[in-house]
């Protein structure tokens, strides 16, 4: 292998740990309880979507994965962890593979990241995908509809906001050195 192949799978590597990291840190960090359920609504969507825009499709969905359900283990919800694990890897698989179906190439103009409304609608349908995974997974755990249905908006509003705090962070890296981990890794991710 060459240098600057292995270069680039430390680097890969690195970002794909940092990503888990931040992940589970605003999964467990900022939590709001959600009346009726035993859920909490938190910010790690927008670093699940933000390491779909770094590290693509794969590398993003098992970030997505690990950190998620690591916040699950941590924050005492461990019954929950295969649960998230499962619902929080597709989600960030279906936003990646929404972009690359796609063929999109993403790229600086003017100093900001440039999301498109494929990364959007991405989001949207990953998230759709998170909310109704949930759903589903509660419904099977409680037996009953009226908690799943009570957390519906609740699960609306936090990809929501991630996407929107997600598509904010993305344009503020874009003015620092970190750049070139977009630049690299956004051309490198089809």
């Amino acid at each position: 292998m060459r240098k600057s192949e292995y270069d680039k799978r430390i680097q890969k590597l690195v970002t794909t740990s940092l990503m888990i990291c931040l992940i589970l840190l605003l999964t467990s960090t900022f939590k709001i309880p959600v009346p009726m359920t035993q859920g909490y609504v938190h910010l790690g969507d927008a670093m699940i979507f933000l390491s779909v825009m770094l590290l693509g499709k794969k590398d993003g969905a098992l970030s997505a994965g690990i950190g998620s359900s690591l916040g699950d283990v941590l924050g005492g919800y461990a019954f929950w962890a295969p649960w998230t694990f499962v619902i929080k890897f597709l989600m960030a698989f279906i936003m990646g593979i929404f972009i690359e179906k796609a063929g999109v190439r993403h790229g600086i103009e003017n100093g900001y990241y440039k999301v498109t409304w494929i990364d959007l609608t991405g989001m949207i349908i990953g998230g759709l995908e998170m909310t109704a995974g949930y759903f589903i997974a509660e419904y099977l755990l409680y037996g009953n509809w009226a908690a799943p249905l009570a957390a519906i908006p609740w699960n609306i509003g936090q990809f929501v906001i991630g996407a929107a705090a997600a598509v904010i962070v993305a344009g503020a890296l874009c003015r620092t050195p970190v750049r070139k981990l977009f630049i690299v890794n956004v051309r490198n991710r089809h």
